[in-house]
Formats: structure tokens, C-alpha cells, sequence
């Protein structure tokens, strides 16, 4: 029989502990866990992602300083989303198109469509790109596969994992047909040579 002295819900702003327990467990989890990703180095975007994922696809990107490490993102609800990190130091990308694809009441799909650099590539510096796919033809110089992701020094400043993870990084990396789905992407600067958006209805990508 439950004791009516910790379980009984009255009017006077008493509540039942062990459910109020139950309740607040999984968020002081989260919250437990989102602090050991802080202190760790962890967390990859340094912004909260939205619910979307978007394509991003070039005909080619080359880079100095490039390294690739898994780390976590975390949304406004504070989940944790495991993404592979690639960063880059300096990069060019040719013919550059990013897409992302919202589903809204009565209207259905609209998509947000965003190409650059069909003449001039667009240039990025401290690229950091949090996917969870990626495809292409690539190439690199001098590469380190299987090093200590809290020890990488080719690329941008803070592009560093956890230590004792996985990683990789190179001199330089070149990647043709380039395809990857993403939760974010920063940059130190972003220079887009010839940017055109364009909104579309109905599900338009860029793969």
C-alpha cells in the first residue's frame, strides 16, 4: 500500500514524488549529458540546429587544412544529434547549390533553393560542416587516418574532437561531384560569387 504522506495529490500544492521522479529523470539526463559534451569539446555547430536537414552539392571543392572527426549537434529541445565533422582551413567550391525542403499546412512542400559560384568559386575560410552524409570523388595530400580527435592541428583552430575518438585530417583534400546532407554549416568568412535564391513549390533538391 503507497503511504499517503508522499503519493496523495491534495489541494494544498502537495504532488506525488515518485511520479513527479519519473517525470524529471530524462530531462536532468539530457542535461547531464549536454554538460559532459561542453566540458569534453563535443559539441559541433555552436548554435542550435533547426529540425531540417538540408542538401548541399558542388561540382568540386579543394581545401588546405582539412580534418573529419564525429562530434554531436544538439537542437532547441537539447537532443543530441551524432554528425561527422569536416573542416576545412581554406576552401574553394565550384558551382556550389544548397536545398532544404518544408512541409506547411495546405500550401504541402516548398523548397528554398541557393546556388553560387558557376563562375568565380565561392570561398570559405574556417569551414565547418556538420553532416550526416557525404559523397564524391576525393583526393588528399600527406592524410593521417585513425589519430586522436583531441590532437588534430590541420585544420581550423578549434577543430578538435574528443579524445581517444577517431579522426582524420590532411594537407589538402580535393572532391569532385561533392553530395552531403547537413544539420549546419559556419564559417569564419563566406564569400558567395554570384548567389541566387529562389523559392519553389513542391520538392526541388539539389540530388
Amino acid at each position: 500500500m503507497e503511504h499517503a504522506s508522499d503519493n496523495r495529490e491534495l489541494g494544498d500544492g502537495r504532488v506525488r514524488w515518485r511520479r513527479f521522479a519519473v517525470l524529471t529523470v530524462p530531462a536532468v539526463g539530457v542535461t547531464a549529458a549536454l554538460g559532459i559534451a561542453l566540458a569534453q569539446g563535443a559539441l559541433a555547430a555552436s548554435f542550435a540546429v533547426s529540425g531540417q536537414q538540408f542538401k548541399v552539392s558542388a561540382a568540386s571543392l579543394t581545401g588546405e587544412g582539412f580534418v573529419q572527426y564525429g562530434s554531436v549537434d544538439v537542437n532547441a529541445r537539447e537532443e543530441l544529434i551524432p554528425v561527422a565533422v569536416t573542416a576545412i582551413r581554406e576552401a574553394k567550391l565550384h558551382s556550389l547549390c544548397q536545398s532544404v525542403v518544408t512541409t506547411l499546412p495546405v500550401i504541402g512542400d516548398v523548397s528554398l533553393n541557393l546556388t553560387a559560384g558557376q563562375k568565380t568559386p565561392v570561398e570559405a575560410t574556417n569551414l565547418f560542416v556538420d553532416a550526416t552524409q557525404l559523397s564524391g570523388n576525393a583526393a588528399f595530400t600527406n592524410i593521417e587516418i585513425g589519430r586522436d580527435a583531441s590532437t588534430l592541428d590541420k585544420g581550423p583552430a578549434d577543430a578538435q574532437g574528443m579524445q581517444d575518438l577517431f579522426s582524420q585530417q590532411a594537407d589538402t583534400v580535393t572532391i569532385t561531384d561533392l553530395k552531403q546532407t547537413a544539420w549546419a554549416t559556419n564559417a569564419g568568412t563566406f564569400k558567395l560569387s554570384g548567389l541566387h535564391m529562389k523559392v519553389n513549390k513542391g520538392k526541388k533538391e539539389c540530388f
